[in-house]
């Protein structure tokens, strides 16, 4: 691991241990060249997925890129950064344990718009607008009907 201060490739680890939400684990590092600490986190990876994209392309599958959007979507809402941790980290799981090592967006949209739907639905709708391209009020009206019904 590259020290992010002086950018010397031998750090040595000093403890490891089960991070908090146990999907990770957390590190602690020391830079002999340097003098630096500083603190890792290491996801294990069951296997690689490739994600294809609306237009063809196939893409891997970015953990950061599904908590940037899941964030987008709860933002100013109340829910913790805990918890948004964990619906990305099962979402995650989800995928690498049950699906394909190739899943479409569109399978992936659904399953955050459902775990979405049960955290909140302020950005379960707010999700569902960019995901399925809302374009004018009508398509919120008919969306939020779907919703009262089901």
């Amino acid at each position: 691991m590259r020290c992010p201060f002086c950018g010397s490739e031998d750090t040595q680890v000093k403890d490891s241990r089960p991070a908090e939400d146990s999907a990770a684990i957390r590190r602690r590092r020391s830079c002999p060249a340097c003098g630096s600490r500083f603190t890792t986190f290491e996801r294990v990876q069951l296997r690689e997925i490739t994600v294809l994209k609306t237009d063809g392309r196939r893409v891997p599958f970015d953990r950061e890129k599904l908590a940037r959007s899941i964030r987008v979507a709860l933002r100013k809402r109340p829910v913790d950064e805990d918890r948004i941790e964990r619906i990305v980290n099962s979402i995650q799981r989800k995928l690498e344990t049950e699906a394909e090592s190739e899943v479409t967006s569109r399978q992936i949209g659904e399953i955050v718009m459902e775990s979405l739907k049960e955290v909140d639905q302020v950005a379960y709708v707010r999700f569902a607008s960019v995901y399925r391209n809302f374009g004018e009020a009508k398509d919120f009206r008919e969306f939020l009907g779907k919703m009262d019904a089901g």
